[in-house]
């Protein structure tokens, strides 16, 4: 069976390697006689799983050990609350605006603390840049300065780490975790849904600093409390074992990843910055299709495009679903297309994809 390119934003694809191997072990995990959908959390099959995970990301990623690694669920718009909850101490907090999630984040930081929009990149055309950082206005007694450094819907990513000023630095790292090396010691917090590079909805991951813990405010609910999530391992209520289970899978395919001469994280690395300049060289070469993000914060994960013609929307994703390229409609907030290239999307889907734009813009250009 040839399967289609999936490009939605997320959930998103994940490796087939991945789900070969859940399928194989759907109903028998290693001998256990059970899925892993029916095993107790703390029992040792599911408790090997994850410290398995936890291990295999701190390795991919270079967690140190003053670092908290926890396993949560609520997605990043649940972490909009709970970052000020845990973080905020009920004080200030400065968010930079960069699209439409990080707007959403300090929409929902107000309810729990004193917001202050540090920078804003919108403008009548909605977003595509980032503000210089020389501009950025961050308050010196904020408890944190929170960034998304991958807008999913508007397709602007950060390839630099912004100087905080001492500002401890938050980020929603949801639509671009595992694509490429971080300095994790550069952040305080780093959170992010799994459904993008790591895995099924359900699941979210946070690299707090341990320093931070404890500082919850009074009316945090227990089991979102970092320090309470972090003295329990992840197990002070049940967590999302069979989501973790298939983080697990895709962290260890990322460690078996080989391109151009590298492995594991670089190689992921390396290929995604190929698919992303492919993409964007056949964006930049039309006269039919164009993209309006900034050339410096273009995303390599999520790229939103328009035709200059939106009547030809609907023909252009008839004909794509039919040569089996899905999920290609940008979010209803901006319109157009998107394609969402995350780690799971083969060199081969984007050169499919590719080939089908320049055959609409030969038929309809």
């Amino acid at each position: 069976m040839t399967r289609p390119y999936n490009f939605s934003a997320g959930p998103a694809a994940i490796p087939e390697e991945v789900l070969q191997q859940a399928a194989a072990e759907m109903l028998d995990w290693q001998g256990s006689g059970m899925s892993v959908m029916e095993m107790s959390h703390r029992g040792p099959q599911f408790e090997s799983i994850l410290h398995q995970a936890e291990s295999d990301l701190r390795e991919l990623l270079g967690i140190p050990d003053d670092y908290a690694v926890l396993f949560m669920q609520g997605g990043a718009i649940a972490q909009n609350a709970i970052v000020p909850l845990n973080l905020s101490r009920g004080r200030k907090a400065d968010y930079v605006v960069t699209g439409s999630w990080s707007q959403k984040s300090q929409i929902e930081a107000r309810k729990y603390c004193d917001v202050h929009v540090s920078a804003s990149a919108h403008d009548d055309q909605g977003y595509g840049v980032i503000p210089d950082p020389a501009a950025w206005s961050i308050r010196p007694d904020a408890q944190y300065l929170h960034i998304c450094t991958n807008e999913t819907i508007d397709g602007v990513e950060f390839h630099f780490v912004p100087d905080s000023h001492g500002v401890p630095l938050v980020a929603d790292m949801s639509s671009h975790i595992l694509s490429r090396r971080i300095d994790v010691t550069r952040y305080a917090c780093i959170y992010a849904g799994a459904q993008k590079n790591i895995g099924p909805a359900g699941l979210t991951l946070v690299i707090v600093r341990r320093d931070l813990l404890g500082h919850a405010l009074p009316h945090c609910p227990s089991a979102f409390d970092y320090a309470i999530v972090a003295a329990n391992r992840s197990m002070f209520n049940t967590p999302p074992t069979y989501a973790i289970y298939i983080a697990g899978l895709v962290l260890q395919w990322i460690k078996r990843q080989r391109y151009d001469g590298l492995q594991g994280l670089d190689a992921v690395e390396a290929r995604n910055i190929a698919k992303a300049h492919l993409l964007y060289d056949a964006l930049d070469a039309s006269q039919l299709f164009e993209t309006r993000v900034a050339r410096d914060c273009r995303s390599r994960m999520n790229v939103p495009f328009h035709l200059r013609e939106p009547e030809l929307d609907a023909a252009f994703l008839q004909g794509a679903e039919q040569a089996g390229l899905l999920q290609l409609k940008g979010h209803k907030s901006v319109g157009g297309m998107r394609a969402s290239i995350y780690n799971a999307m083969p060199l081969e889907g984007v050169q499919a994809l590719v080939a089908y734009l320049q055959d609409f813009e030969r038929r309809h250009g």
